[in-house]
């Protein structure tokens, strides 16, 4: 299927057919809110897209009704209708004004490519020309609107590609924007989870970033320091695979005490330890598992789950890869376990006093020597997103920050515990997972 599609794209790229903003319904004033420390090491990162596909007969009514609930759900969002700039001090801040521009539309038809097509396992390159602003900066949200749409009219419904500008959210809020959307697409006047948009609650330390955006060129096809050799792919793990790896992880309790090891913590040491089977590393050789931890609960005071904004923070462990294959699976999973529950608000305190003490801009290749990234959550009810016509027949991540390692985690279709895991490896070692038949276990 994924060669169909590919041979179907030579042939016929999708074409633009409209290119619109929408704004809030309501006039808003002029808004500032500046960026915390939560925020800003992310302006060197790509936007966050998202690509959801549904099937549908009715392209224009669909766009209409989008179109619609866009405009009533900005009154709440207004910030993903505004643009990055800074205080007289030099301070990054989203600024919003009732004469802004607002939120990108753009319509295109792809009327030869189905749902079917759309929903392969193998890779993002065929995907990239229905999701906006390939390979462009957080930093250009300065001159671009900070969220970005795609909308494309298949053969059988609709792909809907989103471009989040990640200095301005993370994962929890760009989900909770999209349930607020389909709620306002489905009549609400007014959403059920108000976001909470002052960031200063969270961290209200200043501090000043001396960076201009690059010259911008575009819509470019790929990030410029992607990695042609990477490969990704969908693994999905239904209920039955994710109960196994639970189980197997935790046949040998700890001894010392610590709680059960939790299906995230299973999944992870499970992940960690075949991706450094694939890549036939020497025992001595480093590897890093890295996690994107939500901070919301972990922060004092704790922040609401409506946090508007990056409350998020990675967190890293790392060893040897002989230990990690010699030892049992409970081995990496105590490791993980304990790093995550280390990352605590004294922790993330800390972790901000030495970054505001010493600002670094992190790149989204950023993250440990022969790493194993988590990002997104199968907690995010992407699945749950119905704004009309029934739930999405799929969801991916786009091809921007992408590494060697990094895994996207949603919940799967089917529901319930099953999981989808979207993994970008080089090539030959994702040849090597894919031969692997442990990896993702028949359940029993």
């Amino acid at each position: 299927m994924a060669a169909e599609l590919g041979k179907k794209e030579e042939i016929l790229k999708v074409k633009v057919t409209n290119k619109t903003h929408v704004k809030p319904n309501k006039k808003i004033g002029k808004k500032e809110c500046q960026l915390v420390t939560f925020d800003l090491p992310y302006l060197a990162f790509y936007y966050n897209q998202k690509l959801l596909f549904y099937k549908g007969a009715e392209f224009e009514e669909m766009v209409k009704k989008l179109k619609e609930g866009l405009e009533v759900v900005l009154v709440e969002f207004y910030q993903l209708a505004g643009k990055l700039g800074k205080d007289e001090e030099g301070v990054f801040r989203v600024e919003y004004g009732d004469e802004m521009e607002g939120v990108e539309v753009v319509e295109a038809a792809s009327e030869e490519i189905s749902i079917a097509d759309l929903a392969v396992e193998e890779g993002t390159s065929a995907l990239k020309d229905f999701i906006p602003y390939n390979g462009v900066l957080n930093l250009e949200g300065i001159h671009r609107p900070l969220l970005a749409l795609q909308l494309t009219k298949l053969k059988d419904g609709l792909a809907i590609g989103c471009a989040f500008n990640h200095a301005i959210l993370d994962g929890t809020s760009t989900w909770h924007f999209m349930s607020s959307w389909a709620e306002a697409c489905n009549g609400s006047k007014s959403i059920s989870a108000q976001p909470f948009l002052d960031r200063t609650q969270a961290r209200n330390t200043r501090v000043k970033l001396d960076l201009s955006p690059p010259p911008s060129k575009g819509d470019a096809s790929s990030n410029a320091k992607a990695d042609p050799n990477l490969r990704e792919r969908v693994f999905k793990f239904s209920e039955a695979a994710i109960d196994k790896i639970k189980s197997t992880v935790n046949a040998n309790a700890p001894s010392d005490g610590s709680k059960p090891f939790s299906t995230f913590q299973s999944l992870s040491v499970h992940i960690w330890r075949h991706v450094t089977k694939a890549r036939h590393l020497k025992p001595e050789d480093y590897t890093v598992f890295t996690v994107f931890a939500d901070c919301r609960k972990r922060v004092d005071p704790p922040m609401p789950d409506t946090y508007f904004g990056n409350l998020i923070q990675a967190v890293f462990t790392v060893t040897a890869a002989g230990l990690l294959s010699a030892n049992p699976p409970e081995f990496g999973a105590s490791m993980i376990q304990k790093a995550i529950e280390a990352h605590n608000s004294k922790a993330i305190d800390e972790r901000n006093k030495e970054w505001e003490s010493s600002p670094k801009i992190f790149e989204f290749k950023d993250a440990g020597v022969n790493c194993v990234a988590v990002g997104s959550s199968p907690r995010f009810r992407v699945y749950e997103v119905d704004f009309g016509w029934g739930k999405p027949e799929g969801v991916r991540s786009g091809s921007n920050n992408r590494l060697d390692g990094m895994g996207y985690r949603d919940q799967g279709r089917s529901g319930g515990r099953s999981i989808d895991v979207e993994i970008s490896l080089e090539a030959p070692t994702m040849e090597k997972l894919e031969k692997d038949e442990s990896f993702v276990p028949i359940g029993n």
